[in-house]
């Protein structure tokens, strides 16, 4: 895995920028919602903000003593939250790009962290098998959901701001309503690690990705798995809806590279890190297909690269 971040423009004639600055590792990656700045977090124990609209000078974000691996913007655009081994949640502003405070009641890695739709919350997801809810003003965690029976490597809010929804190690996926702390739905319809999850903008719908190869579309009015979707040849280690809802793309990993990540840009960039990509429908390179289809398809071909398929 190399240590570079790839910015690439969906539109014709646009050159792609490469972006070298870590040391490590790159593990995850983030567009800010205005698009103007793009984070990362490395196996070198930084955060980096980028231009993705020219090449420069990253600014250094240094506070993490491990690897980073979950990088996010607050949907402002003001802070940013992290997520490391070092067993902490770390908060930083983007304007003054300085250090905030720390979240440190996590006993073992912590692999995701999120803020809610409105700025007031930030989710965790750690190795200890915990799912931890904080209040941002006052700094302390509200509630720990200790339902999955394994190491959780994903959490994200759904777009109300009242669920989350997790995976992990043990295969499953639980949605809680965050106004009772009360386990909503709980999903078992991966047989391998779930490693990553989002909700649909409209928050009727949510993908996952899992090692067992698939991607699973699962209808949370009805409570059931709507589709399974093959193509990956190895596991499906990321997978992201477009902000408007008409796409999403996975990334997946062979036995040469270990992690891919991706995030949207709402002016039609995407950042890429080795083995995840991102293209549209009429990119003749790779098969799409329509949601209301989508049971129906054949495997599309997959290796290293992502795949996408429009929403209808």
């Amino acid at each position: 895995m190399d240590s570079c971040l790839m910015v690439w423009s969906m539109k014709p004639q646009m050159r792609a920028y490469r972006f070298v600055g870590h040391k490590d590792a790159v593990l995850c990656v983030q567009f800010s919602p205005s698009g103007h700045l793009v984070a990362s977090g490395s196996r070198d124990k930084t955060v980096r903000l980028w231009s993705p609209s020219f090449k420069g000078e990253p600014t250094v974000f240094k506070a993490h003593t491990a690897t980073v691996r979950s990088v996010h913007f607050s949907s402002d655009g003001q802070s940013l939250v992290t997520a490391s081994d070092d067993k902490t949640v770390k908060v930083w502003t983007v304007h003054r790009q300085k250090f905030l405070f720390s979240l440190s009641q996590h006993i073992n890695w912590v692999r995701c962290a999120r803020f809610s739709p409105d700025g007031r919350l930030i989710v965790s997801a750690s190795d200890d098998k915990t799912v931890k809810l904080w209040d941002k003003t006052s700094r302390e965690c509200i509630h720990s959901f200790c339902e999955h029976g394994g190491f959780v490597n994903h959490v994200d809010f759904h777009p109300s701001g009242n669920c989350i929804a997790a995976g992990g190690t043990d295969s499953t996926v639980k949605v809680w309503d965050i106004r009772m702390n009360r386990l909503l739905q709980h999903y078992q319809v991966h047989s391998s690690v779930v490693n990553s999850l989002s909700f649909h903008p409209s928050g009727n719908y949510l993908v996952t990705a899992s090692n067992d190869s698939t991607l699973k579309i699962l209808d949370l009015l009805e409570g059931r798995l709507l589709y399974t979707l093959h193509g990956h040849q190895g596991p499906a280690t990321c997978v992201a809806f477009s902000r408007d809802g008409e796409f999403f793309a996975s990334g997946g990993s062979d036995e040469q590279v270990s992690d891919s990540f991706l995030s949207y840009n709402p002016d039609s960039h995407i950042i890429s890190l080795k083995g995840a990509t991102f293209c549209f429908p009429s990119n003749p390179f790779f098969l799409c297909g329509n949601l209301r289809h989508a049971a129906s398809q054949k495997p599309i071909p997959s290796d290293q690269t992502a795949s996408s398929w429009p929403i209808g």
